[in-house]
């Protein structure tokens, strides 16, 4: 179990520095479901948060995306931040929006 843990931690900080290559290699190499599960909703929710960052860059050229870029960001930012702290207190934790997907 103290194994997973570190491995969930290096899952959701990997948004700041590969956010879609290590998810896909611990969905490919880990055997634990549950670092399965966490590393597909780490994928889906770094690709749903793209998506939704690039319709908000485009409507903010009429000026009402510009509120949704900014709290996509954040989200961005702040939602890998929480499943770090999870991670290491092991919490366990589903991203928003993406988790009951998966």
């Amino acid at each position: 179990m103290e194994d997973n843990k570190w491995i969930k931690v290096i899952l959701h900080a990997s948004a700041f520095f590969a956010p879609f290559l290590v998810p896909i290699l611990f969905m490919l190499l880990i055997q634990d479901d549950r670092v399965k599960s966490l590393s597909i909703q780490a994928l889906l929710f770094q690709v749903v948060m793209y998506v939704l960052m690039a319709i908000s860059g485009v409507l903010s050229f009429i000026l009402i995306g510009i509120p949704f870029l900014i709290v996509f960001g954040i989200m961005t930012v702040v939602v890998p931040i929480i499943g770090i702290v999870n991670a290491i207190s092991e919490k366990d934790w589903q991203y928003p929006i993406v988790g009951r997907w998966v």
